[in-house]
Parts: structure tokens; sequence; C-alpha cells
């Protein structure tokens, strides 16, 4: 072999970068959405989570096995903090825990999430206080189901 007939030429390394290209453009756009559906998985699991707490503590404290809020509040939980620092047992030296932590939002990267309360309109974003109905998330943006985060 002589000198000019080893490696590649610059044509051909022009050609393998230009597919190289092609086939990155085409594999970024996939790894973003791949990581963004994800994102939502784990609010939607999140937000479950949280409300089948919120369900269980009413429950719990309609049937009087703990110790719930006055009767006003409709028998749910005055703050999420409740739910993982534990209920009281009516009659025992215990608590029952509904959440281990409040999960962190995947989107906002903090464990902060909007409350409803009974007596707040179904889209209102603050808070009237006194109990915790329903959890929403304060994500900015839209879900690729083209609905708000905020209206999860």
């Amino acid at each position: 072999m002589t000198l000019r007939q080893r490696g590649f030429t610059l044509l051909e390394m022009l050609v393998t970068a230009t597919v190289l290209v092609i086939l990155a453009s085409a594999v970024v756009p996939m790894a973003r959405n791949g990581v963004r559906r994800q994102r939502e998985l784990e609010l939607r699991r999140d937000l479950r989570e949280m409300r089948m707490a919120i369900d269980s503590y009413k429950a719990m404290a309609e049937q009087n096995k703990i110790k719930g809020p006055p009767p006003e509040n409709n028998y749910y939980p005055e703050s999420l903090d409740i739910l993982v620092e534990g209920a009281p047992v009516t009659g025992k030296d215990a608590k029952v825990r509904f959440l281990r932590r409040i999960p962190v939002d995947p989107f906002t990267q903090k464990a902060e999430w909007g409350m409803r309360s009974l007596s707040d309109d179904a889209s209102s974003s603050s808070w009237g206080g006194g109990s915790v109905f329903d959890v929403y998330s304060l994500a900015p943006g839209t879900g690729s189901n083209k609905v708000p985060y905020r209206e999860w």
C-alpha cells in the first residue's frame, strides 16, 4: 500500500459526520420526550399517592379510629404534614402514618404542592385553609395530554 491508499478521504469523513448528525438530531427529541413522559408518570403517581392518603385519613376519622379534625372540616386533614407525622389512634398511645414523606414534585424539584379545601372553587389556585381536600402540582407548563399540570 502506498501512502495515499491508507486512511479515509475527506469526502468519506464528511459523509460519516453528516450521517451521525442526522441520527443525533432524530434521537435528541425522542430522549427529551422520554424524560418528560417519565416525569409526568412520576407526577401522576405522587398525586395519586397523596390523594389516597387523604382519603384514608378521612375514612379512618369518620370511623373514629383516629382522633381526627373537627366535624366542620368534614374529617379531612388540616395539612399534609399530619399525614406524615401521623394521627393519634383512638384509645391507644400510638399513631397512624399515611405517608412516609411528602413527595417531591418532579417538575419543580420541591416538596411543595398546591392544596384545596372543600370551600375552595375547583379551579382555585389559593388554599382557603381549614382542611386539605385535594392537592395539585405548582409546576408551570402543560402536559403531553395538553392539560396544564395544575389541573391534574
